[in-house]
């Protein structure tokens, strides 16, 4: 046996009941026991528990969620459960204040890890997913999550997305009324295109009554109106994985964010959301939320609300319809640009180059035709945030055609280039090279010209010819801008926009209006592992939904799980599901209830993308087995409805982290709103409040060929690190199996127990920061519970120690202000500064020597309570209580005991510090003043002098200016 074992043994032979880790692995487990079979953390609903129970019913209730986490099969490192940590300490906290808590977690299972795994082993995503649950849900047992796990389900789970099904067919069978500026019911526009209160929109160019429409050409129509349509539209496609992909999950350089392959563009018929109905609604109602102000500005960004005007710009009969924020700067086009993905770049470009077209417009090919497809394949292969990003060389071809510039008649040539997407406004811009730093750099290239229509505030002038580069204002005259008609010379920019916008409306021609960055929400994945659409298609090619007795549509058993993939590079190629090879599933027949009886359909074959279960997860925690609606309108007002302070209902505390600020978020924001218009919901927010907690890092150490190595086992040498012998270079990163730098919670909880895990992460730092993870310093947490337990249990005998005597003054001030302080931060979600303050009362009773008091060493038991409660538990009992320790009062501190007794009060004479009193903290100015001149230092420093003034900021500072 090794020195260091044998002086272990012998210390737990003279001390076999101190608080080791063998000791925390009981105590822990035997009290998780416990709780379950108590139903300890189980929240009681309105309808039914609270109603029999007059003082819970009373009680504040506290909605309390952390964001989704996806059943990995690595399971977790450390950083994982930082937030979860978080919001159980809060949420018992919020316990022991008297609140009714509902805290629980389930699993967002759906997804493409599950499926890439079924891939490569053949193994069905749902039974390595099922497995990786189990193996997370032991992991997050052991740590002591109060979580009330009658709640619990997984995303996967049919009784689950049944309802996301449900809430998908609420979506598809919906329009948004902007008269009423809410979603109703397709019924509701049916029947406003049936009476003629509303004009039924042109067919093929026919204006024809509804009842003259056939069914195809009436749900063409309605599509258009739909807040769940679906439409031939550019997409992200992305071959090597075989899907296209949303916006936001193709990467600023081009790839895909999972697996790195490239992504084109392509045309394919896919399923949408309209979130853009909700655009005005999703901004306003950020003001309202208790979010960070970093998380709001990205959505707003991300919404990117603008306000200008249509503007067309007539060319062969039709005209090219452009946005601007800028209508003030017409005169200054002098040159259209389209994105090369426009629908009417095939239709205007003619046949040869136009007389006189410039060879730099060419790019080199004999005819419009070849330069507008060479040029469309080489956008393809860039994503929208490259083509947007800011480059020395502007690209781009001539259409050869023409459109004329609608305030002065002038034919200005139309291009097409990357740095223009179809994305925003209308896919079309008209360049004003003199005022807009792109369309100058482009007009440079492509020698074209540059016209000044606002006058530069320095000393360029106003040839436009000479600049280096655009001049940008708003603050700043129109000049060069006058037609026959109008004039916008000598105006300034906000008074120039109104009036040419004004002119426009007047001729028909254009119109003040706002736009949008964001883009309705792409909602089709070529997918197998992911909710099935409950829509069929009849042998017209008509959807239909299915009726709610026919949910959940259950995912078919298929032999392949992989959408066909195709070579990364290869943009000329389609998606294939692996749903289209189950025939049996796929062509049905089917009674849809309509009335007309058994028919053919065709199912659709995509599926839903993997944030579509976490748009409304937050209701069915609420109501978990309800299997006839949504959610009980009780209990859903109950946990989540508005009320003072939240306008807008809501979950009361939801943490995650930061970087779903624009896709979950906003999804689910727009769900919530929906099925609040649809009267489903009382609330029209998910999340009132938002907390992005940090990030635990960990260093990666990497060799010579930049390879990642077992971070357990370099070495630290003479400031240097090494790995077996070879030198190392040591970064701060994330934490990941694939940078061997993880570990587990699973491994500290054995070495050293889960409460101490607990407090080490919470004592880390302020929550919200990221920070370094350290092995070596879990120690210091663990002998804060060793101190804590020596405190009241005697580590020989094991017996209780507190005494019967009262607390000295000295005890009690620390005590109370313990309580004040802790109080405080818990509330405010300052775990570490509220570990500090457990810490420092725990020593001042560890120097106090004797017997702790039972009031202090109890109330110190309550404090410890959210942050360990496995050792408080055991503490409480031992105590000699027989409740649990998680429904005790939390202490209040007695405010007599919270003000200092004695402040320290400096007295200044010229300047300088002559002497130090300790006074009161309620003193008042005349009795600190009458104190100090009296003092003995203060008169003996005067010497006699006259005193001018005495200034007195009580009670700590006095200065006496002498004469």
């Amino acid at each position: 046996m090794s020195e260091t074992n044998t002086a272990a043994a012998t210390a737990e032979s003279a001390a076999p009941h101190r608080y080791t880790a063998a000791l925390a692995a009981d105590i822990e487990a035997r009290w998780q026991d416990f709780w379950d079979a108590e139903g300890t953390y189980e929240a009681p609903n309105p309808t039914g528990d609270l109603a029999g129970d007059p003082e819970l019913a009373a009680r504040p209730k506290k909605f309390i969620m952390d964001m989704f986490p996806y059943p990995s099969g690595a399971g977790l490192h450390v950083g994982h459960p930082l937030g979860y940590i978080a919001t159980d300490v809060y949420a018992r906290f919020q316990r022991m204040t008297g609140h009714n808590v509902l805290h629980t977690l389930g699993f967002d299972a759906f997804g493409l890890p599950a499926e890439q795994y079924a891939v490569q082993t053949g193994t069905h995503p749902r039974v390595s997913t099922e497995a990786n649950m189990e193996n997370m849900k032991v992991q997050l047992r052991t740590l002591g999550l109060g979580h009330d796990k009658r709640r619990s389900f997984a995303t996967i789970d049919p009784e689950y997305y049944k309802w996301t099904q449900w809430i998908f067919l609420q979506i598809f069978n919906s329009w948004y009324d902007d008269e009423a500026a809410k979603a109703r019911p397709i019924s509701a526009l049916v029947a406003q295109f049936e009476s003629g209160e509303r004009g039924v929109p042109a067919v093929d160019g026919t204006t024809r009554t509804w009842n003259e429409l056939s069914a195809t050409e009436r749900a063409d129509v309605l599509s258009g109106y739909r807040l769940a349509y679906a439409s031939d539209a550019p997409v992200n496609w992305c071959p090597g994985l075989g899907t296209v992909l949303a916006n936001e999950e193709v990467t600023a350089d081009g790839r895909s964010e999972r697996g790195n392959f490239p992504v084109f563009k392509a045309k394919l018929r896919q399923w949408n959301m309209r979130i853009t109905a909700y655009a005005d609604r999703l901004l306003d109602d950020l003001d309202a939320l208790d979010w960070p102000e970093a998380i709001k500005l990205q959505q707003r960004n991300w919404i990117g609300r603008s306000e200008g005007a249509r503007v067309d710009f007539p060319i062969d009969g039709e005209a090219i319809t452009v946005f601007t924020t800028r209508q003030d700067t017409l005169f200054g086009a002098t040159y259209m640009v389209l994105a090369p993905e426009h629908p009417l770049v095939e239709k205007f470009t003619p046949g040869a180059w136009p007389e006189g077209t410039h060879d730099v417009w060419t790019g080199g090919h004999a005819t419009p035709a070849e330069a507008v497809a060479a040029y469309r394949a080489q956008a393809a292969s860039k994503s929208d945030v490259e083509r947007q990003a800011e480059a020395k060389d502007k690209t781009g071809v001539f259409t050869g055609a023409y459109a004329t510039n609608p305030v002065n008649g002038e034919k200005v040539p139309v291009f097409i280039a990357d740095y223009v997407l179809m994305g925003y406004g209308t896919g079309a811009i008209m360049a004003v090279p003199a005022h807009d730093t792109r369309d100058f750099a482009f007009a440079r290239a492509f020698e074209l010209p540059v016209r000044c229509v606002v006058e530069p505030s320095d000393d360029r002038g106003t040839d436009a010819s000479t600049w280096d580069d655009a001049f940008a204002s708003y603050d700043a005259k129109i000049v060069n801008s006058a037609g026959e008609d109008i004039s916008l010379d000598g105006l300034g920019v906000v008074e120039a926009k109104a009036r040419i916008t004004e002119w426009l409306e007047r001729r028909g021609i254009g119109e003040g209006t706002v736009n949008f960055r964001l883009r309705d929400w792409l909602f089709s994945r070529q997918r197998y592992w992911g909710e099935p659409f409950p829509i069929v298609y009849d042998e017209d090619g008509v959807a239909h939904a299915l009726p709610e007795s026919m949910l959940p549509l259950e995912l078919p058993e298929v032999e392949d799980y992989s959408p066909r993939t195709f070579d990364p590079d290869d943009a000329d190629t389609s998606p294939e599901t692996p749903l289209s090879r189950n025939e049996d599933w796929v062509h049905v027949t089917l009674d849809l209830e309509d009335g007309r009886g058994p028919r053919k359909y065709r199912r659709e074959t995509n599926t839903m993308p993997n944030w579509a279960g976490s748009c409304w997860y937050e209701l069915r925690y609420l109501d978990p087995h309800n299997d006839r609606k949504l959610v009980d309108p009780a209990i859903e007002q109950y946990w989540m409805g508005p009320r003072e302070g939240q306008p807008h209902g809501g979950v009361d505390l939801y943490v995650g982290g930061a970087e779903h600020a624009v896709l979950h978020l906003l999804y689910a924001r727009f769900w919530s709103k929906v099925l609040f218009d649809l009267g489903h919901v009382s609330s029209a927010e998910p999340f009132h409040k938002l907390f992005n907690q940090g990030m635990i890092q960990a260093y990666v150490y990497r060799d010579g060929r930049g390879i990642a190595v077992p971070a357990a086992e370099v070495e630290e040498r003479d400031g240097a690190w090494f790995y077996q012998g070879e030198k190392v270079s040591r970064l701060l990163g994330k934490m990941g199996k694939s940078l061997k730098n993880a570990v587990t919670p699973d491994e500290i909880c054995a070495e050293y127990g889960a409460d101490t895990l607990r407090l080490y992460e919470m004592a880390m730092g302020p929550l919200d920061v990221s920070r370094p993870w350290d092995t070596r310093a879990v120690v210091g947490q663990y002998r804060l519970l060793q101190r804590l337990w020596r405190n009241v249990v005697d580590e020989t005998t094991g017996e209780v120690t507190v005494g019967s005597a009262e607390p000295d003054e000295d005890t009690l001030r620390a005590l109370h202000k313990a309580i004040d302080g802790v109080r405080q931060d818990l509330e405010g979600m300052r775990f570490n500064t509220a570990i500090a303050k457990v810490t420092e009362l725990n020593n001042h009773l560890t120097k106090a020597g004797g017997p702790v008091a039972r009031p202090v060493a109890e109330a110190l038991v309550l404090m410890v309570a959210p942050l360990a409660p496995h050792i408080a538990e055991e503490l409480w009992r031992k105590l000699g209580h027989s409740d649990s320790v998680v429904h005790q009062d939390f202490p209040v501190a007695d405010p007599a005991y919270v003000v200092d007794e004695a402040v320290t009060c400096v007295v200044q004479i010229k300047g300088k510090v002559k002497a130090r009193l300790e006074v009161s903290p309620s003193i008042t100015d005349a009795e600190l003043e009458k104190v100090a001149l009296a003092d003995e230092k203060v008169v003996a420093a005067l010497g006699g002098a006259g005193i001018r003034k005495v200034i007195v900021r009580a009670p700590k500072l006095v200065n006496i200016v002498t004469a």
